[in-house]
């Protein structure tokens, strides 16, 4: 552990999942990025204390166990135990899991219940006003939608509840909220979150009904009083961040509070950023430094829904492209905070581009440059007198990591590690191993696998947080074990490993060329076939029928990018240049080249071009061509066959 963060703790909370039914995407989302966050703090040497769980009282719960046929505590048993399930599936590294109906939790709310009666911030009184059982929230007549009746979240109706409550002095927290917000404009991530929170604080705020009559599904008030009020769902569920820490009871873990980042959805950002802070004043205790909210998750552009069979199972996902995978999706498609869209096509494209070609295929060259060359020894000796320029370079990308990730700017961590590995990508193609070791240049040739070598081990030690098994595979392949002294030795001090000798090992993110689940929606789909359209006999077509082809034997040419990866000179050739081109497959294809007149080698590498990727093989000049690339020629001279823009090796063109 590093000596700056030996003494520093930290509390990681997602929020406690309520068990009305099993868990979606969003609730994946949450945890994945709390998890994240869990895995670097620990990285960096702080202290750390994860916390997630169940929400299990409210009216809401005792109304799905009765209609299954259950107690509210059998039918709770069952939903938590899928989502704890479903964490430890995933490998979420979690120190607690909460249960509201924990007997430990239930002494704690029910110990800040009487601190705050006592202390005046509670009464008794009657409460009337507009419920919604599916939010377990209270509304004003002006809150509710245009018709009067819906609630303003989920647009569900609500009843008119009239019965005896208790009372927390919210409007006397008024004041001190908006003075908190001022003065810590992150308090709330991201800040542009802020702003409807000071509004609605700022337009005044109502005392809180904090007590329920109407059923009994919860946590009793204190010392016996009132036997037939049952504690509000939401003062109940908000305390679970320090009830389990032991608030109330032997207080084991109190000194982890207050909590570095609580991670909720932006429909509950309302409870943490209003009712949590003020609970917290009124029991005298520190409030967290953030709370952070993130956006919701759409399917292919449509909101999901039971109905149209599009509600995305994050088991099913992880099972079918790789946990890993699926959680750098999660990661790095959507800015925290904003709204993201899952589709299959997109999560492919990262897993096959970002992961396999970047990632995937740096390892892959590090092995063949190290196993061809130098029988997988790699030393690092001579990396500082060769490479001091890419050092810098990858040292001034990396020097924002721990701002990113403590502002919850995710996305931009992760960009910033992609650089890393386009300039190690770059490298290769500038300095050309394979000319160094054909010109007896063997030593810059080694400390060029020792420059990819050592930003790899930078890339896993900072990548593990997000894909743990992945990465434990690579930092194995290269020598390295990811831990503390790993993150101290090779980011904050910027070492250079030591020699070391690379294992081999199966490639890690193989290519997924077709989408490996479709939801229930598409599977009903029926295939429309379009009627072919009579042609006029008075339309001439002015094609010359000599060159003319079939559709069918267009489509038996196969053209797919391709993404130029080394290049090099034809010996005693004016022509040729010798390319090793990744069309998307398990091995790169060799291909020879026509273009030495117009391009040199050193310019193609990291390109793209257009490929025929099912020419027959042919030999030239002693050395086999397995593809051509396509190209145009005229006055002006030729120029190869591009994308727009960049797209994953493979992809097809039609």
């Amino acid at each position: 552990m590093s000596e700056q963060n030996s003494c520093k703790k930290i509390l990681i909370t997602t929020p406690i999942y309520y068990v009305n039914d099993v868990a979606h995407i969003g609730h994946a989302y949450t945890t994945i990025i709390a998890d994240m966050l869990a895995r670097y703090s620990r990285l960096v040497g702080y202290d750390t204390f994860f916390l997630t769980g169940t929400d299990e009282h409210g009216q809401k719960i005792a109304q799905s166990a009765e209609q299954r046929g259950k107690t509210p505590k059998e039918y709770a048993d069952e939903v938590s135990g899928k989502f704890k399930a479903l964490w430890d599936d995933f490998d979420i590294s979690y120190d607690k899991f909460i249960r509201t109906t924990d007997e430990d939790h239930k002494t704690g709310v029910q110990k800040a219940f009487k601190k705050m009666l006592e202390k005046g911030d509670i009464y008794k009184g009657n409460y009337e006003g507009n419920y919604c059982v599916g939010c377990e929230t209270f509304f004003t007549d002006a809150q509710l939608n245009d018709d009067g009746e819906g609630c303003p979240d989920c647009g569900r109706p609500t009843t008119v509840v009239k019965e005896e409550s208790y009372f927390f002095k919210l409007s006397n927290y008024e004041d001190k909220l908006l003075e908190l917000y001022k003065n810590n404009p992150d308090f709330i991530l991201p800040r542009a979150k802020a702003k409807e929170i000071v509004n609605f604080v700022s337009n005044g705020l109502n005392d809180l009904s904090i007590s329920r009559t109407s059923f009994d599904w919860g946590v009793k008030l204190p010392d016996n009083m009132d036997d037939e009020h049952v504690m509000y769902v939401w003062l109940d569920a908000l305390m679970n961040y320090i009830t389990a820490l032991g608030y109330g009871t032997d207080e084991a873990n109190m000194d982890f509070w207050p909590g570095k980042v609580h991670l909720v959805g932006k429909d509950i950002l309302r409870f943490h950023a209003i009712f949590w802070p003020a609970f917290l004043m009124s029991l005298e205790l520190p409030l967290p430094d953030h709370i952070a909210a993130h956006g919701w998750w759409t399917r292919d552009g449509e909101k999901m829904s039971k109905s149209k069979g599009n509600v995305v199972n994050p088991k099913e996902i992880a099972d079918a492209y790789g946990l890993d995978g699926f959680r750098y999706f999660m990661l790095r498609e959507v800015p925290f905070g904003q709204d993201g869209d899952f589709s299959q096509r997109a999560l492919m494209d990262r897993i096959n581009s970002d992961l396999g070609n970047d990632l995937g295929n740096l390892l892959n060259r590090i092995q063949g440059m190290s196993g061809k060359y130098f029988d997988f020894k790699v030393t690092s000796k001579d990396v500082v007198k060769y490479h001091q320029k890419e050092l810098a370079e990858v040292e001034v990308i990396l020097e924002n990591t721990e701002e990113y990730i403590f502002n919850m700017q995710i996305n931009r961590y992760l960009e910033d590690i992609w650089k890393v590995l386009t300039v190690a990508n770059k490298a290769i193609g500038d300095y050309e191993p394979w000319a160094m070791m054909k010109n007896g240049r063997e030593e810059e040739a080694m400390a060029l696998v020792a420059l990819i070598t050592n930003i790899m081990a930078r890339v896993s030690v900072l990548l593990e947080c997000v894909m743990p098994e992945k990465i434990s595979k690579i930092a194995q392949s290269i020598g390295i074990t990811i831990d503390n002294d790993a993150y101290v030795s090779l980011i904050k001090n910027k070492e250079i490993i030591a020699d070391t000798v690379i294992t081999k090992i199966d490639a890690l993110f193989p290519r997924i060329e077709a989408e490996l689940l479709v939801s229930a929606d598409v599977q009903k789909a029926e295939t429309v076939v379009e009627k072919p359209r009579k042609e006029s006999l008075k339309e001439k077509s002015t094609i010359e029928e000599d060159n003319i082809i079939t559709i069918d034997q267009f489509f038996g040419t196969t053209l797919r990018i391709g993404t130029i990866v080394e290049a090099e000179e034809v010996p005693k050739s004016k022509k040729l240049l010798k390319l090793q081109v990744d069309v998307g497959e398990k091995e790169n294809r060799q291909i020879l080249a026509g273009i030495k007149e117009f391009y040199s080698a050193k310019e193609l590498v990291g390109t793209q071009a257009c490929v025929v990727a099912n020419l027959k093989p042919a030999k030239l000049m002693g050395m086999l061509s397995e593809g051509m690339l396509l190209a145009a020629k005229d006055d002006n001279g030729l120029s190869l066959i591009r994308p727009e823009k960049a797209k994953t090796a493979g992809t097809k063109i039609s």
